[in-house]
């Protein structure tokens, strides 16, 4: 039996907090899960405290590259008027 190879994809996001209104884009290889850490408070002193957090964007690319450079143009001043633009709850 030949084996498989499972390919990971990987998500560029923009959360919203339902707090505050503010918003973090990030990057991971797993949604849901880094959500879940989001919301508990267990990722970098940006969104610490400041949940719950409500995933209001994503996009999908085949490699960590891709997505690491698209998280990096959404947090330039571009970026952050695409997502004005392009996002109702932005």
């Amino acid at each position: 039996m030949r084996g498989f190879l499972i390919k990971s994809m990987y998500f560029v996001y923009v959360l919203k907090s339902l707090s505050t209104g503010i918003h973090y884009t990030g990057q991971t290889d797993n949604l849901e899960r880094r959500q879940q850490e989001h919301n508990a408070g267990s990722l970098g002193k940006f969104t610490k405290g400041k949940g719950p957090w409500q995933i209001v964007y994503q996009e999908q690319y085949e490699t960590r590259e891709e997505a690491v450079r698209r998280e990096k143009y959404l947090k330039t001043g571009k970026g952050r008027e695409y997502l004005k633009n392009n996002i109702p709850e932005y």
